[in-house]
C-alpha cells in the first residue's frame, strides 16, 4: 500500500519552470483573439451582407473599393491573422491533449504550423497587393474611382 503525499508538502510540490509558459500565453490569447473576431467577424458580415444591397452587391468592385479603404485593409488583415492564429492555437491544443505518441506529434504540430505560415504569407500578399483598378478591365467591373488606363 503507497501513502499519498499530503499536498502542498516539499515532495508533492512541482519544481518551478523557467522560461516563457507558453500554455498560459496561449490560453490569454485564445480569450482576447476570441472577443475580438467575435467583433472582427460580425461587422464584415454586417458589412458584407445587410449594408447596402446585401450578398448582391458583392463583386470585384465592392471588394476593390473596401480594399482600397485604409480602414477596412486593416480590419481584414486583423480577421485574416487573428483568426489563423486562433485556429493554429485551437489545433494545437488539440494535438496536445490527443497525440500520444512523441513523433507523431511532432509532425501534427509541424504541419499545423507550416500550414498556418503559408496561409498567412498568402493572405497577406493577396490583401496587401491588390489591384483595385487592374490595367485592362472592362470599367463596369472596377469601382467608380479608377480612372481608365
Amino acid at each position: 500500500m503507497s501513502l499519498i503525499e499530503a499536498p502542498r508538502s516539499k515532495v508533492a510540490s512541482p519544481r518551478k519552470k523557467r522560461g516563457i509558459n507558453w500554455e498560459k500565453w496561449g490560453w490569454i490569447y485564445m480569450r482576447f483573439s476570441g472577443i475580438v473576431l467575435v467583433v472582427l467577424i460580425f461587422g464584415h458580415l454586417f458589412v458584407n451582407l445587410f449594408a447596402g444591397r446585401g450578398v448582391k452587391a458583392i463583386d470585384f468592385a465592392f471588394v476593390a473599393g473596401k480594399l482600397s479603404d485604409p480602414f477596412w485593409f486593416w480590419w481584414d488583415l486583423a480577421m485574416l491573422w487573428l483568426a489563423l492564429i486562433h485556429g493554429a492555437n485551437g489545433m494545437r491544443t488539440i494535438v496536445n491533449d490527443y497525440a500520444n505518441r512523441r513523433v507523431i506529434r511532432r509532425i501534427l504540430l509541424g504541419s499545423i504550423a507550416a500550414s498556418t505560415i503559408v496561409l498567412l504569407t498568402l493572405g497577406t500578399l493577396v490583401i496587401t497587393t491588390f489591384d483595385p483598378c487592374p490595367a485592362g478591365a472592362h470599367p463596369a467591373d472596377v469601382p467608380s474611382f479608377c480612372k481608365e488606363r
